[in-house]
């Protein structure tokens, strides 16, 4: 049985993977960390530790402690938050990356996941239905420390040997926690306003289409990239992930359906120029081909699931 540690499990990701490995492998196999703590779900549910994902030393101590074979590394710092303070952004998203893929190295782990991100494309990538192999010019930190963690997860691959395994991960969408910092952040933001008070400022204009996926999907996706055989893994860098692709709009129009009040107020802060640089739709289609791929929910239905569950959270 494997014996799973995922960093940044506090993190919007890391909640619900957390949940489903611990569902899949048992909860006493899979370590949950973060520097805090995560929510009362994930700190119940099996063990838990308190690790900053800068000190190297104290991975190594954990990956030995619990005799770990698989990493998780979900930590970062993401777009809005990244271009606010750059160098601690870049610092924080690539030097974690370098902890993690040493210690993997020198303990000898054998599978790694680390997530990249549509981030990681920029203005001069083909906008619609972007394909695997493309332009790839970011122009925020994020984007760029994304980009340059693919190189080196490739690397490390070819140089190593380490079975590294990344999706580039569109906005994601989930319940569970709340926003925390990413320029697609408004496609959660937006359910809790309209349930608490009817009212959301979102800060991308009303027009603005980007790729997202509902957090079950991203969930299943690392999963069944993880599960694959690696004769079947062709992307070393990191494959796309497509999902479903929106509008401010359009998930206004959704939720309206639900709660006919809404008033959306359009007010384009610095993140719109982040959002301009993304792709409006990504194809995902050697994901498909190489390990079998296929999103399960559209605005529709995940719309449905986020009413449902935020009103049981906020009790209305």
């Amino acid at each position: 049985m494997s014996k799973i540690l995922i960093i940044g499990a506090s993190g919007q990701i890391g909640s619900d993977l957390t949940v489903e490995l611990r569902k899949k492998y048992g909860s006493e196999n899979v370590l949950a960390t973060d520097i805090k703590n995560a929510t009362q779900e994930v700190m119940d549910g099996g063990p838990f530790e308190i690790l900053d994902v800068m000190d190297k030393n104290r991975i190594a101590e954990i990956a030995d402690k619990y005799q770990i074979d698989t990493i998780y590394h979900l930590a970062a710092i993401l777009s809005g938050n990244a271009e606010k303070k750059p160098k601690m952004g870049w610092d924080i998203n690539m030097n974690s990356l370098f902890n993690v893929l040493d210690v993997s190295r020198d303990k000898k782990i054998k599978k790694i996941f680390w997530p990249s991100s549509m981030g990681a494309f920029g203005p001069t990538t083909p906008d619609q239905n972007t394909p695997q192999l493309t332009i790839m010019e970011p122009t925020t930190v994020y984007g760029i420390s994304k980009l340059a963690g693919e190189r080196w997860c490739e690397y490390y691959y070819n140089k190593y040997g380490l079975d590294i395994r990344s999706l580039r991960y569109p906005g994601l969408i989930s319940w569970k926690t709340e926003a925390g910092g990413g320029t697609t952040d408004y496609a959660v933001e937006i359910f809790y306003a309209a349930l608490e008070n009817g009212k959301y400022e979102c800060f991308l204009s009303n027009d603005i289409a980007l790729p997202m996926m509902y957090m079950d999907d991203a969930v299943n996706a690392t999963i069944q990239l993880m599960e694959a055989d690696s004769n079947n893994i062709k992307v070393r860098s990191s494959y796309n992930l497509g999902g479903i692709s929106f509008t401010p709009e359009q998930i206004a129009q959704e939720i309206r359906k639900y709660i006919p009040e809404l008033e959306v107020a359009y007010k384009p802060d610095f993140r719109q120029e982040i959002a301009e640089s993304w792709p409006r739709s990504i194809s995902d289609k050697a994901a498909f081909d190489d390990w079998g791929w296929k999103h399960e929910y559209d605005l529709e239905k995940m719309t449905k699931v986020m009413i449902e569950n935020i009103r049981k959270k906020l009790n209305k």
